[in-house]
């Protein structure tokens, strides 16, 4: 008799590894990525000595390396015999507040510490202690840096602690897809950060091509690929934003759709067919974890595109196209009701820049006719999946923080 299990337990035609395909897999090389590794090996060795370093900001788009090649690093430097040097990696997404970030070090290095109950003020001191023991040299790895909600009191934080710290250091190695991130910082955070800076280039085509042969050669079976179906897949992400996890999406969902429909090939049919499911995947967990700002932004231009928007109603336009004064109107008024602070219109402008940049939203000058000269917004998603993503993660957070308000009403300092 067969059970209901028995298709989907069965060996896969397809795929020999699946893990292999996943961005997060990372491989014994990666390639085109020996100069970035090798820099960011030279800015953290005199922490590696145990000498007071210099911070390090690691910039470049989604899909360029950048948490791969850090990662690599720390896992060759964990196989290092004499190393004074601590490190805690922690994902913002996750670790998105100054206390959660200090917690989840303790909770690293001292877990019998680590409970309930202590405010900012003990676990600092606690920090400070510990890496004076010994002159330790703590690194401090912060993925997506830019997702913190304090990111200033973070910054200042961590950096102000090398005055207290008599034996030892903490360095930041921060990783962010913004390269203006720092723009955000106010100056008293800015002027104790003394870092070096390390941009990360998108891939190209070819070398796309030369990372999905590795990917598929580790983690497909033999034969079950055409050189062709990866070269089109490394040319849409090529063409896309150079990005690998967009390259390694399209793959993996193509091989899901040819083990699905029992081929016996992946062909540029399936990578084609799998192409605007990734790119659409990838677009909505862009979208889930930007900046609270930035996704009220978003919030607003969805809101509005379903609305209708005041220029088509204007033009009579079967496309939804939106004033850049009304989209900031409604941002406000979306802030003001969640009791948060409308940021200025200089920096929804620069919001705006960096939707547009990161290929959620697009702008157009108006020109002469409608209101003289203003730029309009157009969203390049739909609008409803768009209000529900950035619902859905709005009520995890509200969850979260009624869940999570014991220690976090510690975290003014005294």
């Amino acid at each position: 008799m067969t059970g209901p299990f028995d298709e989907l337990l069965k060996e896969s035609a397809i795929f020999a590894r699946r893990d292999c395909l996943s961005p997060h897999f990372i491989p014994d090389s990666l390639l085109f990525r020996d100069e970035q590794i090798a820099n960011i090996v030279k800015a953290l060795t005199p922490s590696l000595r145990g000498e007071r370093g210099r911070n390090l900001f690691i910039y470049g788009k989604t899909g360029t390396g950048k948490t791969s090649c850090v990662r690599y690093v720390i896992e060759e430097v964990k196989k290092l015999p004499t190393v004074r040097s601590k490190i805690s990696y922690l994902n913002c997404r996750i670790y998105s507040s100054r206390y959660r970030v200090l917690s989840k070090i303790m909770n690293d290095h001292l877990p019998t510490y680590s409970k309930r109950g202590y405010g900012l003020v003990d676990i600092y001191e606690k920090l400070i202690s510990w890496i004076e023991e010994d002159g330790k040299v703590l690194m401090v790895v912060l993925d997506e840096i830019d997702l913190v909600k304090d990111l200033d009191d973070l910054v200042y934080t961590l950096t102000r602690a090398n005055s207290d710290i008599k034996n030892g250091s903490i360095t930041i190695v921060g990783i962010s897809n913004k390269i203006s991130m720092k723009e955000e910082l106010d100056p008293r955070s800015l002027s104790t950060l003394y870092e070096n800076e390390l941009v990360f280039p998108p891939y190209n085509s070819r070398e796309l091509l030369a990372i999905l042969e590795q990917r598929a050669s580790l983690g497909l079976k033999d034969g079950v690929y055409d050189r062709a179906a990866l070269g089109l897949a490394a040319a849409i992400a090529a063409k896309d934003s150079g990005d690998a996890r967009l390259a390694l999406k399209i793959l993996s969902g193509a091989a899901e759709i040819a083990e699905n429909e029992h081929r016996e090939k992946i062909t540029t049919a399936e990578v084609e067919k799998a192409s605007k499911s990734a790119e659409e995947e990838l677009a909505y967990e862009l979208i889930s974890t930007l900046p609270e700002h930035q996704r009220l932004v978003m919030y607003a231009i969805a809101t509005l595109t379903i609305q209708g928007g005041r220029y088509r109603k204007l033009a009579e336009g079967t496309e939804t196209y939106l004033f850049s004064g009304e989209v900031y109107d409604k941002y406000s008024a979306i802030a003001n009701s969640m009791a948060k602070q409308p940021k200025s219109s200089r920096w929804y402008r620069k919001y705006i820049s960096d939707l547009e940049m990161q290929g959620l939203i697009a702008t157009y000058e108006s020109g002469r006719g409608i209101r003289g000269h203003t730029k309009l917004i157009k969203l390049d998603y739909p609008a409803q999946r768009v209000k529900e993503t950035i619902e859905r993660g709005l009520f995890k957070e509200a969850e979260a923080n009624v869940q999570k308000e014991e220690p976090e009403n510690q975290e003014t300092e005294n």
